[in-house]
């Protein structure tokens, strides 16, 4: 979130500049075109990765808890013996 700033600052002179932003069209009409085109393919892709977070989360969410093991030595600490003097 630091650089959120700095990202936006940059982004704003990228999208000023005539050249970067018919580049940045070019590209979207490109990958409506390649969309269009590759039809069943294409939405499945845009499926999955639409979809791949939500599993993510979902993985995490219902993930098992981790058990951690007991500590090997704690049973030689509480078995020590302790003196009456």
């Amino acid at each position: 979130m630091a650089y959120l700033g700095a990202i936006l600052f940059i982004l704003i002179f990228v999208l000023i500049a005539p050249q970067s932003r018919i580049f940045l069209l070019g590209l979207a009409t490109g990958a409506g075109v390649w969309i269009a085109n590759w039809a069943p393919f294409s939405y499945i892709l845009l499926l999955i990765l639409l979809a791949a977070p939500f599993v993510g989360m979902y993985l995490v969410h219902t993930a098992p808890p981790r058990v951690d093991e007991e500590n090997p030595m704690a049973k030689y600490r509480r078995e020590l013996p302790i003196d009456d003097d």
